[in-house]
């Protein structure tokens, strides 16, 4: 009709808004605890509100998933921009990756249907993969800059590096392990003045010789 007023586009209500953050941190929870209890029931028993509500929001266990692996992505961008500030660089970046661990954590507990996303959505990891090597890149640079960090690595390199030391071990407790391996790496990764080298590693004085003079 003439002259009718544009449609309104309604905003979701405040209390929908709740229920699908809800919703998306008891998945997180459920599929990073992984084992035979990550089902969308346990997910919404976590998060207190009914199954239908769940599939309201997410109608298919496939747009869960990509609806948390794509929250944990955007969470953990937003927080490399907030350490940007960090005092430390080098502990600005120590911090981002051991974030990580719990992210892979997530995915891990959802792996097998990331995949079934991810195999008919190349935007999805190539936007991952976008996102994480920036954030990576920009801390990254700060501690080079800084003169904390070599300058031989690139955010490509550490986010391979982080990986690996994530998915090398599938028993209980192996994000101890990544953790650990985690300092140990970037430790590996810091300049180290000259002056502050380890007794072991300082060049040792010859030793000297004896003298060939015969003794009085």
């Amino acid at each position: 009709m003439a002259g009718s007023s544009p449609e309104i586009v309604r905003k979701p209500r405040a209390d929908a808004v709740r229920n699908r953050e809800r919703v998306l941190e008891a998945a997180k929870a459920v599929f990073s605890a992984g084992g035979s209890e990550a089902s969308l029931e346990a997910v919404a028993r976590h998060a207190g509100v009914g199954i239908g509500t769940l599939y309201r929001h997410f109608p298919t266990r496939e747009a869960l998933y990509e609806a948390v692996y794509r929250r944990e992505v955007e969470q953990l961008g937003d927080l490399a921009e907030q350490l940007q500030c960090a005092p430390e660089p080098v502990e600005a970046l120590r911090r981002w990756l051991r974030a990580n661990v719990e992210f892979v954590a997530t995915k891990k507990g959802m792996v097998a249907a990331l995949a079934l996303v991810a195999h008919g959505s190349t935007e999805l990891h190539a936007y991952s993969f976008d996102r994480l090597t920036k954030a990576i890149g920009t801390l990254l640079a700060r501690a080079v800059a800084a003169g904390a960090i070599r300058d031989d690595i690139s955010a490509e390199d550490v986010l391979r590096a982080l990986i690996g030391m994530c998915y090398m071990h599938d028993q209980p407790g192996w994000q101890t392990t990544a953790l650990r391996l985690l300092d140990v790496f970037v430790d590996g990764l810091q300049v180290q003045p000259a002056d502050n080298m380890t007794e072991s590693r300082k060049p040792k004085p010859a030793p000297k010789k004896a003298s060939s003079k015969p003794s009085r």
